[in-house]
């Protein structure tokens, strides 16, 4: 590239991506995706989400897109850069369709639900912007990424890599979760029954939100394998933000594997699965990743290797499938909670679970977050006694913990942190964003945060959710209280302005309240004082565990 091409590159307009389309970004320019090279267009994009199948009918079951505000002035037949968060150019973007997705029949196609309570869905309504474009790309640079680089490999130096080592076969391994003994046995079996090496390939862009951090994580995989699996694995990190998506993200984890250089393919129970609904029940089938990757195996060229549900038998000193247990076998079990309880509380964990090297790190990460921060999110009607309860509970806070604590009230927001947002729906989402992003920071750090704001939509709050749980606890707290009794104790006149028109968007009156669907707890203001609803919260944290009594 010469000076003249050079400057007229730069000088194009700016696109500065981050979060997922960062992800996909670098996954695109370095062929992760192959055969899908460039950000999809709109029969592209439909194309997959009801079929599962580009337009040359390969299978493909994930929309790759490039999401936008709908004030963004660029489309087609115009070129942008396309940037990471700090500036720096990463590749030049020819516009050659830009469209509004039906983004509902995009949940029920990729994820099966618009349940919100799916990290997939929820990201898809409340992260993503209005407006997806589609084009090619010419790459400049990959992001920078300084962390773990020796395990940071391309496709093609994988492809090398075993290449130059006579490996004809491999085996790929997905996960997002610490190795534990049950996860090393699927890989081990899996490399006696082919005879091949595994690719341990786990997943360090974006996962669920409440997963344990990446840095520690590669720190566990590093250990088991070098310790435990250094004659046959191989680790290697993806820069991949998952959907959850379940069956199809597990055959387009089989697809990303294949342009790793992978051969064979390791399917587990429930597969990419993100848990329970709102309903309670589980989302995706425990063996309907399977069944699709299988029914797709030969179409994409992979081998699939199904992984049978594993226990450990004290009577044999082994994991055995649940296929295999009899009535002589004693049956040991730790459900992952029970390992956090554990793992928090200092307590003893049988090596049959974990490898030592394993805890020790993860205790460690532990140990630095030993004070894990809280966000306390009073959300209700204007009026209903939020900011009472907030200064009460800060008080009573300030009293018992010598934790630094933050009070976020909605006025005081409205007049700094959100000075100029007015009070549309896309203005007070943005509100509830920002404190979220302040609550997050502070959560991280170990601090108390109470945020006093009406926050009227589900999910917004449900957004700041998110934040704050990749670092602490979150507690939605609604402040339940009638709009009669809103008006009555309303000293400014509010609602009798907002009946008269002469304020207009005004929630409970011109524009809606939506109730939280399962918050943490329900403070009924009409039915006991403030002291007493405090002393309510406070209970809940040390019923809960998540501050100690002092």
């Amino acid at each position: 590239m010469n000076e003249a091409q050079q400057a007229q590159i730069l000088n194009l307009p700016r696109l500065n991506v981050k979060g997922r389309v960062l992800h996909d970004l670098e996954l695109l320019l370095v062929g992760g995706f192959a055969p899908v090279m460039r950000f999809m267009d709109e029969d592209e994009y439909d194309t997959v989400v009801q079929t599962m199948r580009l337009r040359d009918g390969s299978v493909f079951p994930i929309p790759i897109v490039l999401d936008v505000p709908k004030t963004f002035a660029y489309g087609v037949g115009e070129q942008i850069l396309l940037c990471d968060s700090f500036g720096n150019p990463l590749a030049v973007m020819d516009i050659t369709s830009r469209y509004t997705p039906d983004k509902e029949k995009e949940a029920l196609s990729v994820y099966g639900t618009i349940d919100h309570m799916h990290p997939g869905v929820q990201y898809l309504f409340d992260e993503m912007q209005e407006v997806y474009l589609g084009g090619t790309l010419t790459h400049i640079a990959l992001p920078v990424r300084n962390d773990f680089v020796q395990f940071r490999k391309t496709p093609a130096e994988l492809k090398a890599l075993f290449k130059e080592r006579g490996w004809n076969e491999v085996i790929g391994f997905q996960t997002r979760n610490p190795m534990h003994r049950a996860h090393f046995e699927l890989v081990k079996r899996a490399h006696e029954k082919i005879g091949a090496p595994v690719l341990v390939h786990p997943v360090v862009g974006m996962t669920k939100p409440g997963d344990i951090d990446y840095v520690t994580r590669v720190r566990t995989y590093n250990v088991v394998c070098n310790t435990y699996g250094k004659d046959f694995t191989e680790l290697a990190l993806l820069p991949l933000a998952m959907r959850m998506a379940g069956p199809r993200e597990a055959l387009w984890h089989a697809i990303i594997r294949r342009n790793y250089g992978c051969t064979h393919f390791i399917v587990g129970r429930d597969h990419a699965g993100p848990g329970k609904g709102s309903d309670g029940k589980d989302f995706y089938g425990p063996y309907e990743a399977r069944d699709m990757v299988e029914k797709c195996a030969d179409e994409i060229g992979m081998t699939i290797i199904t992984s049978d549900e594993l226990a450990y038998s004290k009577t044999r000193g082994e994991y055995v499938s649940i296929g295999e247990i009899t009535a002589d076998d004693e049956i040991e079990n730790i459900s992952g909670t029970e390992f956090r309880r554990k793992l928090h509380a200092g307590e003893d964990i049988p090596d049959w679970f974990s490898f030592p090297e394993s805890i020790a790190i993860l205790r460690a990460h532990v140990k630095r977050n030993v004070q894990p921060g809280v966000t306390f999110f009073l959300t209700g009607l204007s009026c209903s006694g939020k900011s009472t309860i907030a200064q009460l509970l800060l008080a009573r806070l300030q009293e018992v913990h010598d934790r630094n604590c933050t009070f976020l009230d909605g006025d005081v927001i409205r007049e700094h942190l959100s000075k100029g947002l007015g009070f549309s729906k896309e203005d007070r989402d943005e509100n509830v964003k920002r404190v979220g992003f302040v609550a997050r920071e502070v959560t991280k750090h170990g601090g108390l945060t109470i945020c006093s704001l009406i926050a009227p939509y589900r999910n917004a709050r449900r957004a700041a959710r998110n934040m704050v749980e990749e670092y602490g606890f979150f507690i939605e707290i609604y402040v339940q209280t009638s709009i009669e009794e809103c008006e009555r104790r309303d000293t400014k006149g509010l609602y009798q302005k907002a009946r008269q028109g002469l304020i207009q968007g005004f929630t409970g009156i011109s524009d809606p309240y939506e109730e939280p669907e399962t918050p943490e707890l329900v403070l009924r203001t009409e039915e006991h004082t403030p002291e007493a609803l405090v002393d309510e919260i406070m209970e809940f944290l040390y019923i809960r565990d998540i501050l100690a009594k002092r």
